[in-house]
């Protein structure tokens, strides 16, 4: 059967959109080929970009930080300054790596310009622990190994002073991480600032005994601990005449590395020492009274 001129003219035009069709998506494929390749360098780029600023911060940190010590800056001034410095240098990094990807710098300024509006609303809490961490390292209310207790009671020894956050660390190894904001804003104790603390032991004697000679007693086993400053009070006085008991109060000196030691050893010897006066320490009884009918 033959073909007639009508035929092979469509199958010549099915051929052409065929290499036509065939040449777009060849194309399209090449192109985007050397898109990702583009993207790709540039991604991998970036990455080693961020990667060597890293270093470079390192650096500069471990400079600054030498520097301050050398300087013999207060640690809490160094952790605050180091950590406050790592952020904003890493802030910069990420800003030059996007613009390195042709975004302008005056529109990534502009753009963090109206997210910290935004941002900042939204953290006004972090913001306050912020300017409360700028004000205890201005003031300095406490540093880095005082042992403080907060208007909560929470206590323990200041580990380190970070941006938004100060770390204690409690007598049985436990970390308390106290909002800078609250810090600032409320009482605190600092129980180690002063170079010495006092002791004041209460003791009980009975009504029988003689106080002179529990006095005596006590100040002298005081006077014998090593511990005990002499240079300060040791007193031995009567503090209130109970229902059941004379209340005396026992009183000296530590200094701060002693005091917990000193006062578990001078609670400890104020029985012997009343034990070896003869002098009775009282405890409370009950008298219980049988009616026979």
């Amino acid at each position: 059967m033959k073909r007639g001129r009508g035929d092979w003219i469509m199958a010549n035009r099915y051929r052409e959109t065929e290499y036509l069709n065939l040449g777009f998506w060849e194309k399209t494929a090449e192109k985007l080929g050397d898109k990702a390749l583009s993207l790709g360098g540039r991604i991998l780029f970036a990455l080693i970009c961020f990667l060597i600023g890293a270093q470079i911060i390192k650096f500069i940190l471990r400079i600054v930080r030498r520097g301050m010590e050398k300087a013999k800056a207060d640690v809490g001034v160094t952790q605050f300054v180091n950590s406050f410095l790592k952020a904003s240098l890493y802030v910069v990094l990420v800003m030059m790596i996007a613009a390195s990807f042709g975004v302008d710098a005056a529109s990534i300024v502009a753009i963090l310009g109206s997210a910290g509006v935004a941002i900042g609303l939204a953290i006004q809490g972090s913001l306050s622990n912020l300017a409360g961490g700028v004000l205890i390292l201005l003031l300095k209310p406490f540093k880095v190994g005082d042992y403080i207790v907060d208007g909560s009671g929470r206590e323990g020894t200041v580990v380190e002073i970070q941006i938004f956050y100060t770390r204690l660390a409690t007598v049985d190894n436990r970390e308390i991480i106290l909002p800078n904001g609250s810090l600032a804003n409320n009482s605190i104790i600092n129980v180690t600032a002063r170079r010495v603390r006092m002791v004041d032991i209460p003791v009980a004697i009975s009504y029988h005994s003689d106080i002179k000679k529990a006095k005596d007693a006590l100040i002298e086993m005081m006077k014998a601990d090593e511990k005990v400053l002499k240079d300060r009070d040791i007193l031995v006085f009567v503090d209130e005449l109970g229902e059941s008991s004379i209340n005396l109060k026992v009183r000296c000196w530590f200094k701060n590395e002693d005091f917990w030691q000193g006062k578990w050893r001078i609670t400890e010897n104020c029985k012997y020492a009343l034990d070896a006066a003869g002098i009775e320490i009282p405890f409370n009884q009950l008298d219980v009274h049988m009616r026979q009918d």
